[in-house]
């Protein structure tokens, strides 16, 4: 894997909840020096970071229902139809994790499948958070979300404990299959980490520490 691959995986991220303007602006001009294609950050910044961005063909992603994944359908949908019209181009919607525990299937089906049709389109990626789930757990929503017409299953927010594990994203994978996409994010923070979890089985990393891990490993690196 060269940097390039690399970076064409990678979903730079700044969801901080103290990041200012000034913040925002930085890193998305750190976006346009290395060349990342998308970003994400909180709803509050996606018009403004669209605004730098988008002169350059970056997009902008959002995060959905972020970072506990329990308000309601509508308060998600009504969260989509906004930051789609402020300019994100990519959605990463949070799982009902409640509802999931509860085992309440429909209710967590439905809910992507809401979003989904919110999204007209545009690749939608869903965060179990695996670090709360049981083995079990992570294949059942790792099925839903493949059965409610989403693109992605993302491991995690990495924000309530744990990230990305190679373990999971093989179980995963061996979930969904060779085609759909796998999103690894929480605790990707070198380059090293970042190959094994993309050998390990995904397509995308999110990760607030891509400088680092483009820059890591030159010895291995095929720059």
């Amino acid at each position: 894997m060269n940097k390039q691959e690399l970076i064409n995986m990678i979903d730079y991220t700044l969801l901080k909840p103290v990041a200012t303007k000034d913040d925002i602006k930085a890193f998305c001009n750190e976006t346009i020096e290395h060349g990342f294609k998308a970003v994400f950050v909180n709803p509050y910044y996606v018009e403004y970071a669209h605004s730098i961005l988008s002169p350059h063909r970056i997009k902008v992603g959002v995060p959905i229902g972020f970072s506990l994944g329990g308000a309601t359908t509508h308060t998600k949908v009504e969260e989509t139809k906004e930051a789609i019209k402020n300019g994100a181009e990519e959605i990463d919607m949070l799982i009902n994790l409640g509802a999931l525990k509860s085992k309440e299937f429909n209710v967590v089906r439905n809910d992507i499948v809401e979003v989904v049709r919110a999204s007209e389109g545009l690749t939608t990626k869903v965060i179990i958070e695996t670090a709360l789930l049981t083995k079990e757990e992570k294949i059942t929503a790792s099925e839903l979300i493949v059965e409610a017409g989403a693109n992605f299953v993302k491991t995690s927010t990495g924000f309530n404990g744990g990230g990305a594990t190679v373990e999971d994203v093989q179980l995963i994978r061996s979930v969904v299959g060779e085609d759909f996409g796998v999103k690894a994010a929480g605790g990707v923070r070198t380059y090293e980490d970042a190959a094994n979890i993309v050998e390990a089985g995904a397509n995308r990393i999110g990760t607030s520490g891509a400088l680092a891990i483009i820059s890591g490993n030159t010895s291995t690196a095929s720059y």
